[in-house]
C-alpha cells in the first residue's frame, strides 16, 4: 500500500515536464537490445552531433530500453514510466525526463520498433527531419538543443502495418541508383534500401515492398538487400502480382523459356517450387505473404480460363501456399501476416465467389488514381483478419500515367482511406510511391495518417502539407500556393495535359487541344494566369536550398511550363485557322520557350548538391505517353512575330448562375462543405442540400452539375443523387461505370463526372430553391451551373 501511495504521488510530478539538453549526452542501453534497436541508436549519435556539433562525453544521460529490458523494468518500478503505455502494445513508445537530482531523457519502446520510432521522435524534436536526406531539408546547428520532457506515450498506432511500395521506377530511381549513388552494384540494392529503411522508420512507416520491374534486379537476387532491411526491422511485403515474395517480372525468378508457362492449372509443381525456395531463403526474415496469385507482371491469370473456373483454381493456389507457409515458418496459417489483393481481374474472382480464408488481411485498392474502388461490407468487416488499403499517388498505365511529379490532393487522400478506416481498413496501409521523389509531401501525409488517423479531420487536412513546409522554411503563403497547385491540377494534372489517352482506340490517342477555352470565360488565360502567379511567387520565396527547389519550386513550375507548353501550341492552332500568322508564331515561340524550361527544370534537379540526384529526374517515354514531347505546332516563315495579350478578360454571366456551394441551405445534419477539392477548391458533402436561386425569367432551366467520381462503397450500393427544384418530383443522377471503360477513363482524367437535368419553372416566382440529396453514401457535389440561354460550351463553365 505505501508503494502504491509513493508511485501516485511520484507520477504527476515526472508528467509536470522539464527539458534536457542533447549535446554531449551519453546515450546507454542494455546489452539485451536488439541489433535493430542499437542501429537506430547509432544514428541517433549522428544526429545529435549534426544538430549540436559534439558527441557523447557524459554532460547529460539518455536511457534508450524495450519493455522487458532490466532498465526499463527498473524505471517502471520507480514510476518514471507507466506500464500501461508499453505493456502489450504494438509499436508504442513513451519519452520523459526522470523527475531526479541529475534528470535522464528516456526512450522506452514496447517492442523493438516502438523504441526505434521513440528514438526518431527525439531526433525529430531536436531539428533533424525525416527528409534530412531524402529531401535535404537542412539540419539547423543549434548547441542549446533540448528535449522537453513532458510525458509523451505514443500510443498505438492507427494501422498496423504502414509502407510503400517503390513501382515504376524505371525512370528515376532505377537510373539514379545504377549509375549514380550504387554504379558499384549497378541496380537497386542494398545501399539504396538502407537510405529508403531508414526514411521509413522515421516516417513511422513499419513495411516496404521493394521496387519490382523487369528492369531491376528483383529484391532477392541481391541478398544483401533483405539482410539491410533486416537489419532496420522493416518487414518485406510484397504488391500484388508477387505471390509468397516471388517476383515474376524478373527473369531471373521466373523465365518462361526456362520454367514454363506462369500457369497453374498446367505448371503447379513448377510454380511450387519456385516459391518452396523462396520460402527457405526468406522465411527467416520478418514479412507479409501476398496469396493467390495473377499472370506475369500486372497481367490477368494466364490461361484464358472462364471466370466459373478461376474461381476454385485461385482458392487451391491459396490452399497450396498455406501448406508451404506453415511448413517453412513452422506455426499455423491463421498466426502467419497473408493479404489478399483483389486488384484488377483479380477483384471479378473474389465477386464471383471465392472465399478466402477469414484470416487473410483483404487489401482494398483504388482505382489507381485515388478513389477506393470499395471498402468493405457489414459481413466482411467481421473477418478476424480485417482490411487494408493499396493507395496510388504515383501509376503507369491507361488511361494515363502520372510519374513526374505529385499531385494527389490531401483532402482526397483522407476522404478514401478514412472511408476505407471507417469500414475495418485498419490493418495494412500500402502506398505506391512511384521514385519516392518528387513525392515527399503526399508520403508524410499518407504516414502521418497511418500512425495517428485520429489527429485529422476534413477540415484541418488540407493544412498538413503546408504546416509541413512552414516548419521547414519558415512562414510563408504555402497554403495559398499548395491549394492554387493542387487546384489547377484537379481538373488536370500536368501529364495529362497533351489530353491524349494511353492504351487506348486511335482516335483518343496522340496529342490533342485541351478543352480550357481561350474564347470563353478565359478559361486557358485565367489558368496561365493563375501558374504564372504562382511560380513568381515561388521563385520570389526562395532561399536557394535544394530542399525547397525540390518540394516546392520544380513542382509549381514545372507544372507551369508544362500547361504553358500545350496552351501555347492550342493557341497556336486557333491563331492560325484565323489567319493570324505573327500572332500564331508568337505563340509557337511560346511553346518552345515552355519546352525549353521544363529541359532546365530537369536539368537543375538533376545536378542539385553537385549531382545527388543525378538520374532521377526525367521525362521520360513512360512506354507510350506523349506528354513529354513537343506539341505539334506551325511557324510561318516571313510573318514575323507579334505578341498576343493573354491576359484574362472580365465577363458578366447572362442566362446562366453558377452557385456559390458555401451557401448551402442544410436540410441534414451531415451535409457539409468540403475545402481542398473540386474545380473551385470546394465542394458539399451530402446529406441533403438546398440553394436559393435568382429569379429566372424563363419556363425552364438546365441544372449542370459536377459530381467527384467515386465508386460505391461496396456492392449493392450505388453513386446516386436526387435534384429536385422548387420541390418537383425528383430526378435521379446515377453515376455508374466499369473500370477501363470509357466513362470511367473521362472521369479520372477530369476528376469530375458531369451531370444533365431539365426542370420546368415558373419564371413569375421571385426566387426558386435547388435541392441535392444523397441517395447513396459518400456523395460529393464539386459544381452547379443554371443555365436558362446563356452558357457557353465550356468544360469547366463559369469560374
Amino acid at each position: 500500500m505505501k508503494r502504491l501511495f509513493y508511485l501516485l504521488l511520484l507520477l504527476p510530478l515526472c508528467m509536470q515536464g522539464r527539458s534536457l539538453k542533447v549535446r554531449n549526452a551519453v546515450i546507454n542501453f542494455d546489452n539485451s537490445e536488439s541489433y535493430q534497436v542499437v542501429r537506430a541508436i547509432d544514428d541517433l549519435k549522428h544526429d545529435i552531433t549534426m544538430v549540436t556539433g559534439s558527441a557523447g562525453k557524459g554532460a547529460s544521460q539518455i536511457i534508450v530500453g524495450t519493455y522487458g529490458s532490466k532498465t526499463i523494468s527498473k524505471l517502471i518500478v520507480k514510476g518514471f514510466i507507466n506500464e500501461q503505455d508499453l505493456k502489450g502494445k504494438w509499436e508504442s513508445y513513451v519519452i520523459t525526463v526522470t523527475n531526479e537530482k541529475k534528470p535522464r531523457l528516456v526512450i522506452a519502446g514496447s517492442d523493438k520498433r516502438g523504441t526505434i520510432y521513440g528514438i526518431y521522435d527525439v531526433s525529430q524534436r531536436i531539428g533533424v527531419s525525416p527528409w534530412y536526406w531524402w529531401a535535404d531539408v537542412p539540419v539547423k546547428q543549434n548547441a542549446e538543443a533540448a528535449v522537453d520532457c513532458d510525458y509523451y506515450a505514443s500510443g498505438e498506432p492507427s494501422i498496423k502495418y504502414r509502407g510503400i511500395f517503390i513501382n515504376d521506377e524505371d525512370w528515376g530511381l532505377k537510373p539514379w541508383a545504377t549509375n549514380n549513388f550504387e554504379k558499384e552494384l549497378g541496380d537497386i540494392g542494398p545501399k539504396t534500401y538502407g537510405k529508403v529503411c531508414e526514411l521509413l522508420l522515421r516516417l513511422k512507416a513499419n513495411m516496404l515492398a521493394p521496387a519490382m520491374h523487369s528492369c531491376t534486379g528483383a529484391f532477392y537476387s541481391h541478398p544483401e538487400s533483405k539482410v539491410v532491411c533486416d537489419s532496420f526491422g522493416i518487414i518485406i511485403t510484397t504488391s500484388h502480382c508477387e505471390p509468397l515474395l516471388l517476383n515474376n517480372a524478373a527473369a531471373s525468378e521466373w523465365e518462361e523459356s526456362r520454367d514454363g508457362d506462369w500457369n497453374y492449372k498446367t505448371n503447379s509443381q513448377t510454380i511450387l517450387k519456385k516459391w518452396d525456395d523462396r520460402l527457405a531463403e526468406a522465411s527467416q526474415y520478418e514479412n507479409i505473404y501476398t496469396t493467390a496469385m495473377r499472370g506475369v507482371h500486372d497481367a490477368g491469370l494466364r490461361g484464358n480460363l472462364p471466370l466459373e473456373e478461376r474461381v476454385p483454381l485461385i482458392a487451391q493456389v491459396i490452399k497450396d501456399q498455406r501448406q508451404l507457409l506453415e511448413r517453412h515458418i513452422g506455426k499455423k496459417a491463421t498466426e502467419i501476416p497473408q493479404i489478399f489483393v483483389p486488384y484488377k481481374e483479380t477483384m471479378d474472382i473474389y465477386e464471383n465467389g471465392l472465399k478466402v480464408p477469414d484470416d487473410i488481411t483483404l487489401v482494398w485498392v483504388d482505382d489507381n488514381y485515388g478513389y477506393m474502388k470499395r471498402v468493405s461490407n457489414p459481413e466482411e468487416q467481421k473477418r478476424p483478419g480485417g482490411a487494408g488499403v493499396y493507395y496510388h499517388i504515383s501509376y503507369l498505365g491507361a488511361p494515363h500515367d502520372y510519374l513526374w511529379i505529385y499531385s494527389t490532393p490531401p483532402v482526397l487522400m483522407y476522404e478514401e482511406l478514412k472511408k476505407a478506416y471507417d469500414h475495418g481498413a485498419d490493418r495494412y496501409w500500402l502506398l505506391n510511391v512511384g521514385d519516392i521523389k518528387p513525392m515527399e509531401l503526399g508520403i508524410q501525409t499518407f504516414m502521418d495518417m497511418a500512425w495517428n488517423i485520429h489527429n485529422f479531420d476534413i477540415e484541418n487536412v488540407n493544412l498538413h502539407q503546408a504546416n509541413m513546409l512552414e516548419n521547414i522554411f519558415g512562414k510563408g503563403n504555402y497554403q495559398e500556393i499548395l491549394d492554387t497547385y493542387m487546384r489547377l491540377a484537379w481538373s488536370r494534372k500536368p501529364e495529362f495535359m497533351g489530353w491524349e489517352y494511353e492504351w487506348d482506340d486511335p482516335a483518343h490517342t496522340g496529342l490533342k487541344d485541351t478543352e480550357f477555352s481561350f474564347n470563353h470565360y478565359s478559361e486557358a488565360q485565367q489558368r496561365l494566369a493563375d501558374y504564372q502567379r504562382l511560380s513568381d511567387e515561388v521563385e520570389r520565396l526562395s532561399d536557394g536550398s535544394a530542399a525547397f527547389f525540390e518540394l516546392v519550386q520544380f513542382p509549381v513550375q514545372g507544372a507551369y511550363q508544362m500547361n504553358r507548353k500545350f496552351l501555347m501550341a492550342q493557341l497556336n492552332h486557333e491563331l492560325l485557322a484565323q489567319g493570324r500568322k505573327a500572332e500564331a508564331n508568337w505563340a509557337a515561340k511560346q511553346m518552345e520557350a515552355a519546352y525549353d524550361s521544363i529541359e532546365a527544370l530537369n536539368h537543375r534537379y538533376n545536378e542539385l548538391l553537385d549531382g545527388k540526384w543525378r538520374g532521377m529526374m526525367a521525362l521520360a517515354p513512360a512506354f507510350c505517353a506523349l506528354f513529354q514531347n513537343k506539341p505539334d505546332v506551325t511557324y510561318t516563315e516571313g510573318a514575323g512575330e507579334q505578341a498576343v495579350d493573354i491576359t484574362p478578360k472580365a465577363y458578366t454571366l447572362d442566362g446562366c448562375q453558377a452557385i456559390d456551394l458555401s451557401k448551402y441551405i442544410s436540410k441534414s445534419s451531415d451535409a457539409k462543405l468540403v475545402k481542398g477539392i473540386g474545380y473551385d477548391w470546394q465542394a458539399i458533402q451530402l446529406g441533403e442540400a438546398a440553394y436559393e436561386l435568382q429569379q429566372i425569367d424563363a419556363d425552364s432551366i438546365d441544372v449542370r452539375f459536377d459530381v467527384v467520381p467515386f465508386w460505391p462503397i461496396y456492392k449493392g450500393k450505388s453513386n446516386r443523387i436526387a435534384v429536385s427544384v422548387d420541390g418537383s418530383e425528383p430526378q435521379i443522377f446515377e453515376n455508374n461505370f466499369k473500370e477501363y471503360g470509357r466513362s470511367w477513363k473521362d472521369q479520372v482524367m477530369r476528376n469530375g463526372k458531369a451531370g444533365h437535368m431539365r426542370f420546368a419553372i415558373d419564371k413569375h416566382k421571385q426566387q426558386h430553391q435547388i435541392s441535392f440529396k444523397a441517395l447513396d453514401p459518400q456523395q460529393i457535389v464539386q459544381k452547379v451551373i443554371i443555365d436558362w440561354g446563356g452558357l457557353k460550351t465550356s468544360y469547366l463553365g463559369p469560374r
